[in-house]
């Protein structure tokens, strides 16, 4: 059985209502902790047991455990298709990440609290040779793992043409070159493509890209951690469509 370690975790997997069989607390916690009562009345409210345990037992968990831990279920993915008809149901509002081969479980978290907060349609991952939804990663994402469309895909190639049918655009980011991002068109309905932390995107992925953005540079770094420039690209696209409804609403 995985555990779900950390306060953000716990919470948000609780509220997400899906995969949380039991909670483990520090039985040393005093009481009147605000965050730790949030989170046992949300228990409570989903008739879901608590259970006071040594802290030990939680040491054991997690080293950075905050006092609580998650007894959970595996991560339920959606399914890709799924996932297709939330793009279709959205038009030119479909946002979607597109992971290839990442690997780090920090850098995935990242992206993934990024794309909760920046409203993605979902997120596109391959089965193999890359990282899943751990629980390293749902405590790396603060629990926005647990509210996103996260689909895994055996061949990541197949699904951005079935994303490109839906009505997506392609765009890869790659840092050999391509469009600058502040000159890139990247209105409409958009899959945002981010290549692994070693070698970047595929050739076939980047084959598959309808466009290529880069991040310009102006310091001695050649290139940015992938979980940084993924979460700028996904910025940038969001701020550009909220000043466009800007001004639709102002005109």
């Amino acid at each position: 059985m995985p555990f779900l370690a950390g306060r953000n975790a716990v919470l948000e997997a609780l509220r997400a209502d899906q995969r949380v069989d039991r909670i483990l607390v520090d039985a040393g916690t005093r009481e009147g902790d605000r965050t730790l009562d949030i989170i046992l009345a949300e228990a409570q409210r989903r008739q879901i047991g608590v259970a006071r345990v040594p802290r030990t037992r939680l040491d054991a968990i997690h080293p950075r455990h905050q006092g609580i831990a998650a007894e959970v279920r595996p991560f339920n993915y959606t399914p890709f298709a799924t996932l297709l008809d939330a793009v279709r149901a959205a038009g030119d509002e479909a946002l979607v990440l597109a992971l290839d081969t990442l690997q780090d479980p920090q850098n995935l978290g990242t992206l993934l609290r990024t794309g909760l907060a920046m409203g993605l349609t979902g997120v596109v991952i391959p089965a193999r040779r890359a990282v899943g939804v751990t629980p390293a990663v749902v405590r790396a994402s603060a629990g926005a793992a647990e509210h996103l469309r996260i689909a895994q895909v055996p061949n990541l190639v197949r699904a951005l043409d079935a994303l490109k049918s839906a009505g997506t655009w392609i765009a890869g980011l790659d840092v050999h070159g391509g469009t600058p991002l502040d000159e890139a068109n990247l209105r409409g309905a958009l899959t945002i493509v981010v290549g692994s932390e070693g070698t970047g995107m595929s050739r076939l992925v980047r084959e598959h890209c309808d466009l290529l953005i880069t991040l310009p540079m102006t310091g001695a770094a050649e290139s940015l951690n992938a979980a940084i420039a993924g979460s700028i690209v996904l910025y940038v696209v969001t701020r550009d469509r909220l000043r466009g409804q800007a001004r639709s609403t102002a005109d």
